[in-house]
């Protein structure tokens, strides 16, 4: 069953920051690990508003993590080294020094796993005087605005996403994209699977709802070449980032993010050439689509 539409709240204070959705969340301090009916409200903010935002914490990676581990594993990005200390923690790194940023196009996180992220978990360690945002965008709506005919169509598509060759990076490697224009280092994932076919529909496994599950990761659709596949794809993610569907934040120190990925796309923007954004993020396990 879907939650409400302005579920009542208890524990928390929650406020809408645009129609589609995004929600701040005051009254929490998640260094002090939120008792069981805190992380109930929370749970509910977050499938309510898609992606809610904690403002002014001060957190350790071991506070990231504890938090985290509330929601279940924490899933290891089979490309991108985490810290040392702490490496289920990737850290999100862009000095001026750097051409490229992490993140800079419209995706959902391990699109390509066989079982996608549930949710991600950015906290902010340092951010640039302006710029730096990260837009989200409603799948649900996404899939619920489009004609039946097209409904149709695309409740019967299941869409081929590959992790390497990320279509926001001109076709190349993350290796190649990345070599010389981002400090970040790129690891080889090994035998991980890092190719994985999906339904272009999903089903959220705790509201019921249907979102249309695309981003930057599907090369095609199943039983198609990519030349007969692109023109869909490109119709679908320009509808998908509509600004009606969206919510745009600015970052500030401290602030920590939680966007639920069976539903959401995001993209973080590059626009502070000369200024410096570090980052942490942590993943959670997610459920095979259906």
């Amino acid at each position: 069953m879907s939650t409400p539409r302005n579920a009542p709240y208890r524990h928390i204070e929650v406020t809408r920051i645009a129609g589609a959705m995004g929600a701040e969340i005051g009254g929490v301090d998640l260094s002090q690990n939120p008792g069981d009916e805190v992380l109930a409200e929370i749970r509910a903010a977050l499938l309510e508003n898609l992606v809610i935002f904690f403002r002014d914490q001060t957190l350790t990676p071991d506070d990231q993590l504890a938090f985290a581990r509330r929601w279940g594993g924490i899933h290891l990005h089979p490309f991108m080294e985490g810290m040392p200390s702490h490496p289920e923690i990737l850290e999100i790194v862009k000095t001026p020094a750097d051409k490229k940023n992490f993140g800079g196009s419209w995706h959902s996180d391990q699109m390509f796993s066989p079982q996608p992220a549930m949710g991600t978990m950015l906290y902010a360690k340092q951010v640039p005087s302006a710029g730096g945002d990260t837009l989200f965008a409603n799948l649900y709506l996404a899939y619920e605005t489009l004609s039946d005919g097209m409904r149709r169509l695309v409740d019967g598509l299941r869409a081929v996403s590959i992790g390497d060759h990320f279509k926001g990076h001109d076709g190349k490697s993350r290796k190649d994209y990345y070599a010389d224009k981002l400090a970040m280092k790129v690891r080889d994932p090994g035998n991980v699977q890092t190719t994985s076919v999906h339904p272009l529909v999903r089903t959220h496994p705790e509201t019921g709802r249907k979102a249309l599950f695309i981003g930057g990761h599907v090369h095609r659709f199943e039983d198609m070449t990519e030349a007969e596949s692109q023109k869909l794809i490109d119709f679908l993610m320009d509808h998908a980032t509509r600004p009606e569907f969206t919510c745009r934040f600015r970052w500030r120190t401290g602030s920590l993010a939680f966007w639920d990925n069976r539903c959401t796309q995001h993209f973080a923007i590059n626009d502070y050439p000369a200024e410096t954004r570090i980052m942490q993020r942590i993943t959670i396990c997610g459920d095979t689509p259906y």
